[in-house]
C-alpha cells in the first residue's frame, strides 16, 4: 500500500512539474514585448529608459514609420527610423552614467513636445522630442539633439 501511495505521489508531482515548465515556455523571437504607450507620458518615459537606461523591449513600437533624428554638432547629421532602432538594439543594457530631467514644453490631445536633458559629466546633451499620437498609441516621431 505505501509503495502504491508512492507512485502515486511521484506521478503527480511529475505532473505538476511538467505542466509547471510547459507555462514557461521561452518567447519567440518573432513575438515582440508590448509596452504601454496609451499616454503620452507613458511614450516619452518609455522614450528616456530607451536612450538612456538601455531598455530595449518595444523599441519598434516607440518610434513612428516616418521618424527622424537630427543631431546638431559641428555637422549636422541625420538618422532614419531604421537607423536609430538598430543603434538602440545594440545598446541593449548598457545605462547611461548621466542624469536626465524632462520638461514638457507644448502638449495637446494629439501631440507633445518634450525637452529631456541628459547631464553628463563633461558636457549635456539635449534633445527635443516631438510624439503624436497614433492610432491609439504614442511615438516618438521626431528627435533633434544638441550638444554643449
Amino acid at each position: 500500500m505505501k509503495a502504491l501511495v508512492k507512485t502515486f505521489a511521484a506521478a503527480a508531482l511529475i505532473a505538476v512539474s511538467t505542466f509547471a515548465m510547459a507555462a514557461d515556455k521561452p518567447v519567440s523571437k518573432s513575438e515582440k514585448a508590448n509596452v504601454n504607450l496609451s499616454t503620452a507620458d507613458f511614450a516619452l518615459d518609455h522614450y528616456v529608459a530607451v536612450t538612456t537606461q538601455g531598455e530595449s523591449a518595444g523599441v519598434e513600437q516607440l518610434f513612428a514609420e516616418d521618424f527622424n533624428q537630427k543631431i546638431q554638432a559641428s555637422n549636422v547629421q541625420s538618422n532614419s527610423r531604421s537607423e536609430v532602432i538598430k543603434s538602440l538594439k545594440k545598446q541593449k543594457g548598457e545605462k547611461l552614467n548621466c542624469t536626465v530631467s524632462t520638461d514638457i514644453l507644448e502638449e495637446s490631445a494629439d501631440f507633445m513636445v518634450a525637452k529631456v536633458t541628459l547631464k553628463f559629466e563633461n558636457f549635456t546633451k539635449t534633445d527635443l522630442v516631438t510624439l503624436e499620437r497614433v492610432g491609439n498609441d504614442w511615438k516618438v516621431s521626431k528627435s533633434i539633439n544638441s550638444y554643449k
